[in-house]
């Protein structure tokens, strides 16, 4: 494959250009945008510095300039353009949610498998230092048995009742906003760093605004794991004062971690012993592979675009047939999805509902089916 390799962005607002300026970084090149019309495609086109603008998504998909498609458009159109990247051979990068139904996020994790397609999610808050340094620490034992996993997901721009956006549309958005665009990314970040996985759970969503949409604006959810942890997470999108403020505290019998991404460079410790703040830099990382990501010094804290620039460096390297540790793929979309119906399954029975564990027994149920255990209990 080529040294360097050639992208069409789909979708010409905020997240093309945070995905433009990362596959730059990463070193390949951005040929083509497609907008929503073709003179919104020239626009976008023009703002970030890309030589041609396509005059609709199948046209970039299909182009044979084009060598990996990244989809940053509304969620309806993720599944279709999704599987007509697949079908065209191209590399796949999609924004999550990867699809707005399970059987969608089935079918293309089956799709891209069938096919051999190398596919990535932007489940970039994996990609901070601090993170991965959290994580390494679980790994080797510190914190021993994990017992407390919580924390929240904060967002204040759809505060008001006169804010709106195309996600505030079910049609387009999906069935859920604020689990399946912000929740989904913290029960992620927890599995990631952790190694547990959410069994069951019993989730509240609220519409304080719902004259503005049929979707939430917030969701509130507790839960249990395969080793035996409870947790909580609330998600926002209307708390006044947090811009994006994804924090977490994992309490273990030996340790509890404390981090928020608001404040990326340092994340707490405390045992019986002592509390400390640990300013991460490349000497206070605790393996050379973290080091990677934590090459300044302590004190200069790396931020959101360099977590993406760091996601798409690893996709991209995965693209071109290296392996890749922890890159999240359809797999983890399909996770989130498989998640976001259990939250939705759970707030309209009020029941606590059984989530599904894995994606291989996922794929034997086929697309059509639900992942999402069907025994709904009480408790």
């Amino acid at each position: 494959m080529a040294t360097v390799l050639r992208a069409g962005i789909l979708g010409g607002g905020f997240m093309a250009e945070v995905h433009s300026r990362a596959i730059r970084a990463a070193g390949h090149q951005v040929v083509m945008i497609a907008s929503s019309t073709p003179e919104s495609s020239v626009k976008a086109a023009a703002h970030l510095g890309i030589a041609q603008a396509a005059a609709n998504a199948s046209e970039l998909i299909t182009s044979a300039e084009v060598d990996v498609v990244h989809v940053c458009t509304p969620n309806t159109f993720h599944t279709e353009q999704s599987v007509l990247a697949i079908a065209a051979g191209k590399s796949v990068v999609c924004e999550k949610p990867l699809a707005t139904t399970v059987a969608d996020a089935a079918g293309l994790l089956e799709a891209a498998q069938t096919a051999g397609t190398s596919t990535a999610v932007p489940f970039v808050y994996r990609y901070y230092p601090a993170v991965r340094e959290i994580r390494a620490r679980i790994a080797r034992g510190d914190a021993g048995e994990l017992h407390l996993l919580h924390g929240s997901y904060l967002q204040d721009w759809l505060a008001l009742a006169s804010a709106t956006n195309w996600r505030v549309n079910e049609n387009i958005g999906g069935a859920s906003r604020a689990f399946a665009d912000i929740g989904v990314h913290w029960c992620d970040l927890m599995e990631f760093v952790t190694g547990h996985r959410i069994t069951r759970l019993v989730a509240s969503m609220a519409k304080p605004h719902a004259g503005r949409g049929d979707t939430e604006d917030s969701a509130s959810i507790l839960f249990e794991t395969d080793r035996g942890a409870s947790g909580t997470l609330i998600a926002s999108q209307i708390s006044y004062g947090r811009k994006n403020e994804i924090r977490f505290s994992f309490d273990g019998e030996l340790e509890s971690s404390y981090w928020n991404q608001e404040v990326p460079g340092r994340f707490t410790t405390a045992n019986a012993r002592r509390e400390a703040i640990v300013n991460v830099g490349s000497a206070e990382v605790a393996s050379v592979a973290e080091q990677n990501l934590a090459y300044l010094p302590a004190g200069h804290p790396r931020g959101y675009q360099d977590a993406f620039n760091a996601f798409t460096a690893d996709a991209y390297r995965s693209f071109q047939g290296g392996v890749v540790d922890a890159l999240p793929t359809f797999a983890d979309g399909l996770r989130a999805a498989t998640i976001t119906e259990a939250v939705l399954l759970s707030t309209a029975s009020r029941q606590w509902v059984e989530v599904a564990p894995f994606v291989a027994s996922h794929l034997e149920l086929g697309a059509s089916n639900s992942l999402v255990s069907a025994g709904v209990e009480n408790r």
